[in-house]
């Protein structure tokens, strides 16, 4: 079997891919203010930068920083992972959801596994921060970037740093993606 080496440069800056076990399922956006709250705890215990975000309906692409220091991204992923089934199960969301049996009576979600990529620069973050904002347009729940509401792409717009016609879909009007 392939081991996974995932990088452990402290204090660096990824990107990162995590999936819901079912391709299609729409746990994310529809249950966005526990996944949020999920977040908040971890943040809370593991401390980190959301640098850029965006939540679709059964997956979410993040740019993180870690702190100085530290290098455990999986201690965090796996907080907010666990901490989201726990209160979807909570609030009891979960009857009739697929989820896959790990150990000791714990449920999950989520795909076990996550895509990590540790950024290498400034254009790299850039790339990375524009494949983020347009990925609800490139997955057609959008026409335009600034549609989507669970994307950090409205921070970016009230920092002046993107305009509102920013990533607008094919066959629409011009679009500005990647330039």
């Amino acid at each position: 079997m392939r081991q996974t080496i995932r990088p452990d440069t402290a204090g660096a800056t990824f990107f990162f891919t995590v999936v819901l076990q079912e391709r299609g399922a729409r746990w994310l956006t529809d249950h966005a203010p526990l996944l949020r709250d999920s977040f908040r705890k971890a943040r809370a215990r593991y401390p980190f930068a959301i640098d850029a975000i965006v939540v679709l309906p059964d997956h979410l692409h993040a740019v993180w920083t870690l702190p100085p220091g530290d290098a455990d991204f999986s201690a965090r992923w796996r907080m907010i992972k666990r901490g989201f089934t726990r209160r979807l199960a909570q609030a009891n969301l979960l009857a009739g959801a697929p989820s896959e049996k790990r150990g000791s009576d714990e449920r999950s979600l989520w795909q076990r596994r996550f895509w990590e990529h540790q950024i290498r620069d400034e254009d790299d973050f850039a790339k990375h921060v524009d494949y983020i904002h347009f990925n609800p347009v490139k997955h057609g729940f959008a026409v335009k970037a600034v549609d989507w509401p669970y994307s950090s792409i409205h921070r970016f717009g009230g920092q002046g740093v993107i305009g509102a016609d920013w990533g607008i879909g094919e066959g629409e009007e011009e679009g500005s993606f990647g330039e």
